[in-house]
């Protein structure tokens, strides 16, 4: 597949493959019809047939050259099924679309410190496990790292130490080694129904860009566990603008996670 698209990759190549799939044709008119030397035709053909893709006729002193059907179809299926699966992830494509365009409309209000402040988000799913596992899901950092980041990401360290004054830590990196930094503190904790933390973004040098106050409830329903979580925005900078605008895409994208790791576990009990 590589070889036949990479042959394909030629412009003067695929003017060729266009010419032969009307009919056969011999090296001279080839080159008569690109408007290439014949020597060059030729190499062309030579890597075509190399791919597959074309089948070389000897007749007397002629050499005709025919297109192979075969190859091209098998190449149209793959570009068929890659558009399909593109398709059929197109939300993924939206998600980086409106985080970009929530990008350009929060950098035209971030004029001063303090332009988030007091903005509130909130979330809810309803979850398919047993209260006391989705609580577990958040207390115990070995099953923490198991969701709690974007996708794309690599967790490095995560705790929320259910008690108060109890550290709240998200430390992840992306493919390019960036690291991304949260470090607060957890205020209140009922196990297993509430847990409140302070959580603040850093910025490079360590300075938070602003601190989001988190207040998670959980509750016990017939389908599983209601999980309800509210998020306030304090301390804003104006550096702060890329990560106020994928709050909403982000926690959406890890309650998902969440929501995957619950029904995983309970599949499995």
């Amino acid at each position: 597949m590589e070889q036949i698209a990479s042959a394909l990759g030629d412009t003067a190549r695929w003017r060729i493959v266009e010419l032969l799939a009307e009919r056969p044709r011999s090296v001279g008119e080839l080159a008569d019809l690109t408007g290439l030397r014949q020597p060059q035709t030729t190499k062309h053909l030579q890597t075509l047939a190399r791919a597959g893709l074309v089948a070389v006729f000897p007749l007397g002193q002629r050499r005709v050259y025919a297109l192979e059907a075969s190859p091209l179809r098998t190449l149209g299926q793959r570009l068929c099924q890659l558009a399909e699966t593109t398709d059929a992830h197109r939300d993924e494509r939206d998600v980086v679309a409106r985080y970009r365009s929530t990008i350009e409309a929060e950098t035209l209000v971030a004029d001063r410190d303090r332009w988030a402040d007091g903005r509130r988000f909130a979330f809810e799913r309803l979850l398919a496990a047993p209260l006391e596992v989705v609580w577990q899901l958040w207390a115990d950092p070995d099953q923490l790292v198991s969701w709690w980041a974007p996708p794309g990401m690599t967790v490095t360290d995560c705790v929320l130490e259910p008690k108060p004054g109890g550290r709240a830590v998200l430390d992840y990196r992306d493919a390019e080694g960036r690291r991304y930094r949260s470090e607060g503190r957890v205020r209140a904790a009922q196990a297993p129904q509430h847990l409140e933390f302070d959580l603040s973004v850093l910025d490079t040098t360590g300075a938070a860009s602003f601190t989001g106050h988190y207040d998670l409830h959980l509750a016990a329903e017939p389908a599983g566990t209601r999980l309800q979580l509210s998020l306030e925005i304090t301390e804003t900078t104006v550096e702060a603008v890329p990560y106020i605008a994928g709050i909403e895409t982000g926690w959406g994208q890890v309650l998902d996670n969440l929501t995957t790791r619950t029904a995983e576990k309970e599949a499995r009990s």
